[in-house]
């Protein structure tokens, strides 16, 4: 048993002397040349540096994902949580809707037709009959159309007393269509009627447009957008 332990321990001593001879002497610039077990041994550490360098790009790039979808859950949170507040409010947004419907909806009632403004034109010339006002100049002008109504500018030329002008411009602003009054000039009439006031102004209604109407806007639009 002793001479066969020594035996393995001078095989082992062999052994370690034979390797470490291999790496005496080692031509780096040629590492083709190198002995097998250092040349094996070159292979190890290559291949476990490729490894922990590819490891740690694979980390980098987990690293990047990671923050990304983080960032991206941040975003979902507030979404949601924005979309919760929204839901929250919905019978309130709904209720708010409906009444903004209801004053659209009066206001429009307020537009007349093409049929009525004849009708309109004949309440403005009465409200001034009634404060006993004298109409010098009552002439509508050029219709003006715009994208979903019509405008009608009215020249006026009124005398009469202070009180009774102020009067009618309170009966035309109650009337039940929207009339306008602006450009306002209210001057001494003339020497006849010394106690008098004339009142030059520019009365506006509007109306609805017909559906023909709405049409020809329609396709002035597209020609328009065309050139």
């Amino acid at each position: 048993m002793a001479t066969k332990k020594s035996s393995m321990n001078i095989d082992l001593s062999e052994l370690i002397s034979r390797s470490s001879a291999q790496f005496q002497g080692l031509n780096f610039r040629n590492p083709s040349s190198f002995p097998s077990i250092p040349r094996y041994g070159l292979l190890v550490v290559v291949a476990v540096v490729v490894v922990v360098i590819l490891w740690l790009v694979w980390l980098n790039s987990m690293n990047d994902q990671l923050g990304m979808t983080r960032d991206q859950e941040t975003k979902l949170r507030q979404d949601y949580v924005v979309k919760v507040q929204k839901a929250a409010n919905l019978s309130i947004l709904k209720e708010q809707k409906k009444e903004v419907a209801q004053y659209v909806d009066s206001l429009e009632r307020q537009l007349p037709n093409k049929s009525e403004m004849d009708a309109l034109l004949s309440d403005i010339n009465q409200a001034g009959l009634e404060r006993n006002l004298q109409f010098e100049l009552f002439k509508p002008g050029n219709i003006v159309l715009r994208d979903y109504y019509a405008e009608l500018p009215i020249t006026l030329k009124i005398m009469g007393h202070y009180n009774d002008i102020g009067a009618f411009a309170a009966d035309v602003a109650s009337l039940s269509r929207i009339v306008t009054l602006g450009e306002l000039n209210l001057i001494p009439a003339d020497k006849k009627h010394p106690d008098q006031l004339t009142l030059n102004a520019t009365a506006r209604t509007f109306r609805y447009l017909d559906p023909e109407e709405i049409e020809a806007q329609r396709k002035a639009k597209i020609k328009g957008g065309k050139k």
